[in-house]
Formats: structure tokens, sequence, C-alpha cells
């Protein structure tokens, strides 16, 4: 199994951050890596959606853990590239405000775990930042 965390802080609440999380038909406005995500039910365990990235690539998936102002997890099957991908998305609080930490783990095949993860995380600490910020506009 391969796996990277990534982590970052906002000064907004865990609420506010979830607030943007729960959301995902909105997460094309803050991470530049979707195009769209295409929902089949609510933002909760079990349901299932569709990624779709900038190049018009569809990635289903469904979300294995929702739970209110702590985060979600998602899981992606990729049964082409032998593999099943797990990004864990965890709110904690600080004193600060957020702790906001990606966490990607990806079972199958040890060289495509490897391009795999790289290509699937190079952006997280963009992304978290992104987040942080859209989460602070909410606490103006």
């Amino acid at each position: 199994m391969w796996s990277i965390e990534v982590a970052g802080e906002c000064a907004a609440t865990p609420a506010q951050v979830y607030s943007i999380l729960a959301e995902p038909q909105r997460w094309s406005e803050w991470n530049p890596g979707v195009l769209r995500i295409e929902m089949h039910g609510s933002f909760q365990s079990g349901t299932t959606a569709v990624m779709v990235l900038p190049d018009s690539t569809t990635l289903p998936f469904r979300f294995a853990w929702v739970e209110a102002d702590r985060g979600f997890e998602d899981v992606t099957e990729l049964p082409d590239a032998g593999a099943v991908v797990r990004v864990r998305h965890e709110l904690s609080p600080t004193e600060r405000g957020t702790r906001i930490t990606y966490r990607c783990e990806i079972d199958g095949p040890e060289q495509v775990t490897e391009e795999l993860g790289a290509a699937i995380t190079s952006d997280f600490a963009d992304v978290i930042s992104a987040l942080g910020a859209r989460a602070e506009l909410l606490g103006e």
C-alpha cells in the first residue's frame, strides 16, 4: 500500500471548512483540479458521485465516511490499474482554527500505486490552502 498525508491550517472553524466540503457541486470554485462533481444523492456515507476532471476524464467514486464538522473519506476503484484509492479529508480544531489533513492510501501493484499517488496528491497542499482560504471568507 502507498500512502501520504498532507496537512495545513486555516483560521476558519471546522464547521466553516466542513460547510465548503459538504457542497461537492461547488468544489470546482476553489479546486482547479475539478471541472465538476455529479452527485447521485446527498453528501453522506454510501452516496456515489462522479468527478469530472478538467481534461474530461471521469472518476466514479463513493463517500465511505462523512461526519459533520469532522470530514469525509472517498473511495475510487480503478479496475484498469488494479488499484483502489482512498482519500480521507479530516478536520481537527486547533487554537488558531482548523487543521485540514488529506490522507491518500492506494492499494494495488507497487509500480502503479507510486505513479498514481504522485499524480493524485501533487496538488494537495494547494487545494488545502484554497479550501482554508475559502472557509476563512465565511468567517469575515
